[in-house]
């Protein structure tokens, strides 16, 4: 199993704004001291699209609804 960090907006941002934070995001995960940083904690700075984020976040959200579907879970 792995485990992701990410940046939301809320609902309605304009997409302008989305892609410039995104873009400053991607450049600072690229600064060799922040890498230097989250690397030693354990994690591996990607960075990506925003497309790409959503995707993960559809993708991961099916897989662990099907887990908890298949396993019977249900809230006490």
């Amino acid at each position: 199993m792995l485990s992701w960090y990410g940046i939301l907006a809320p609902a309605g941002t304009p997409q302008d704004i989305v892609r410039k934070l995104n873009a400053d995001i991607n450049r600072i995960l690229q600064a060799p001291d922040v890498r230097e940083r989250l690397t030693a904690l354990g994690t591996e700075p990607t960075g990506g699209t925003p497309e790409q984020f959503a995707e993960t976040i559809k993708a991961d959200t099916a897989r662990w609804a099907k887990v908890v579907s298949d396993a019977g879970i249900r809230i006490e």
